[in-house]
């Protein structure tokens, strides 16, 4: 091993911090390697309520989850919920380009 302090790169500390925060709500109830649809819940709340609004209405939720569950398992996986994080970062930056653009012609 080396001395040396190594850096981690952005985009290396984003992907730690997703592993992180899938394991963080997978696993209190069932499977610890899926999310299921209270966990899903829980996170989606908790950590894009400022992206997604209210979460607490169930419907959503089931749309959320049968739209991920690739599968039909009744849970979302590592792969389903990274799914649901780059389709919600397409859009964001979707949205954010289109915001921009706005502003740049009002100039």
């Amino acid at each position: 091993m080396s001395d040396k302090t190594e850096t981690v790169s952005t985009l290396e500390n984003a992907m730690q911090l997703m592993i992180q925060t899938f394991h963080k709500y997978s696993g209190d109830e069932g499977d610890k390697y899926t999310l299921s649809r209270a966990e899903l819940k829980v996170m989606l709340t908790t950590e894009l309520g400022n992206y997604l609004g209210n979460a607490q209405d169930k419907d959503a939720v089931d749309k959320v989850m049968a739209d991920l569950d690739a599968n039909n398992d009744g849970e979302v996986d590592f792969t389903e919920f990274i799914i649901l994080v780059g389709a919600l970062t397409v859009a964001c930056n979707d949205f954010f380009l289109e915001y921009n653009e706005k502003g740049e012609k009002k100039k």
